[in-house]
């Protein structure tokens, strides 16, 4: 493929809007959502799940609030309805941006809002003081300034981790989600196919993240979530880099970037040579697909994640990588869950027991490291069916075609 050669504004010009049809996450989908985690809590014997201000609270309710040093969440128990938990004077933004009615409990500035937890829970004939303690979940992303002053204000509770119960409904997505996650991705791979167009001897990273950013936007999305661009020896740093680089013939390329729709996620790497690639070059590419494809190839419904990570690291110690976590080879885990987090589990890493399920969304990217050369790394990402796994999005083609022009 030829890459490189494209006017920026003929590149930009040539994107579209691809957000049509793609609705978000509809009211019934989230009561569906905290009906199956209040069934979970009964049978497993917690009594409240406290849910922080992130991509839990989101997930859950709807409600979208970023985490600061003022606690905003909302407290779901077991059996009852949502209350939600912010500051006094916050109380008309919650209630514009929520999705799920509940009751807002509000605290003020001066005051200690676990304590307005604690009454809470009191209020939902949840109280301490019987043969057991209750058992009151803490969202697993809650700060630590925050579990402090909620152990503080819950003495005669028993509090634990929710992760298993957010993560029982968050690791298998739903038909609605993987359609939101799979247009995200479409978005970004043609952002991906606009830059690959526009490179050229001289041009520096910052310039292709900012025409990234122009991209997503033109895609319909606010801009780049996170975008990554390496030339040369960079690409040899996973997550890169504290200096820009400027493109020369013969430099590898890397590009790991991905945007928001509707609160989900898209995250996708392509790699490749600007202009002819040597022999080595070429063989530790095609290595890096192989070894994708054989991370890809073992993901089946049962099999344990971290299955896949071993055939990822087999491929790659067959073509003289590794072993393990040693370079040349793959540094880190083989992949990630994805969704309204861009890492969340599961996980396809070694000692990751848990099977493998419909709706399980995963990246898919064996990067190899070449210290003091360069890295390649091919991201897709795919999701488990009943019938095995589905990419998102299909791999490179080739390092001469890296997205099927041909």
């Amino acid at each position: 493929m030829n890459l490189g050669g494209t006017d920026k504004q003929k590149a930009l010009d040539a994107l579209t809007d691809m957000t049509a049809g793609a609705a978000p996450i509809a009211q019934p989908e989230y009561r569906a959502r905290i009906a199956r985690a209040q069934a979970y809590m009964t049978a497993h014997g917690i009594a409240a799940m406290y849910l922080n201000a992130g991509s839990n609270l989101t997930y859950f309710t709807g409600t979208k609030w970023s985490p600061s040093e003022r606690m905003v969440g909302a407290l779901l128990p077991a059996r009852g309805d949502l209350a939600y938990i912010a500051p006094a004077f916050e109380e008309g933004t919650i209630r514009a941006f929520m999705n799920i009615p509940g009751e807002i409990v509000c605290w003020d500035e001066h005051e200690a809002p676990a304590t307005h937890l604690r009454a809470a829970l009191e209020r939902a004939g949840i109280a301490a003081g019987g043969a057991q303690p209750p058992v009151l979940a803490l969202d697993e992303s809650t700060p630590l300034f925050l579990v402090d002053a909620i152990r503080a204000a819950t003495d005669g509770y028993a509090l634990q981790s929710a992760y298993p119960v957010t993560s029982s409904g968050r690791m298998c997505k739903s038909d609605a989600e993987i359609a939101l996650i799979q247009r995200a991705m479409d978005m970004t791979l043609a952002v991906h196919k606009a830059a690959a167009a526009i490179l050229h001897d001289g041009i520096t990273t910052t310039e292709v993240e900012e025409f990234i950013q122009q991209a997503h936007r033109r895609v319909g999305a606010r801009g780049s979530y996170f975008c990554i661009v390496l030339f040369g020896e960079a690409t040899s740093y996973p997550h890169g880099v504290n200096y820009v680089q400027t493109l020369k013939r013969g430099d590898t390329v890397l590009i790991d970037t991905g945007c928001k729709l509707h609160d989900y996620i898209s995250d996708i790497t392509r790699t490749y040579v600007f202009g002819v690639p040597t022999a080595r070059q070429r063989f530790v590419w095609e290595a890096e697909k192989a070894a994708q494809q054989a991370a890809f190839d073992a993901a089946r419904i049962g099999v344990p994640c971290e299955e896949v990570d071993k055939a990822a690291r087999r491929a790659l110690e067959a073509h003289g990588f590794g072993p393990g976590y040693k370079l040349p080879g793959l540094p880190h885990r083989t992949g990630h869950g994805i969704g309204l987090d861009i890492h969340e589990g599961p996980y396809l890493v070694g000692g990751e027991r848990r099977p493998l399920a419909p709706g399980m969304c995963f990246s898919n990217e064996p990067m190899i490291v070449v210290p003091g050369e360069f890295g390649v790394r091919l991201e897709d990402h795919f999701y488990m069916t009943a019938d095995g796994p589905r990419w998102f999005t299909q791999p490179a083609a080739s390092l001469d075609d890296p997205f099927g022009a041909a």
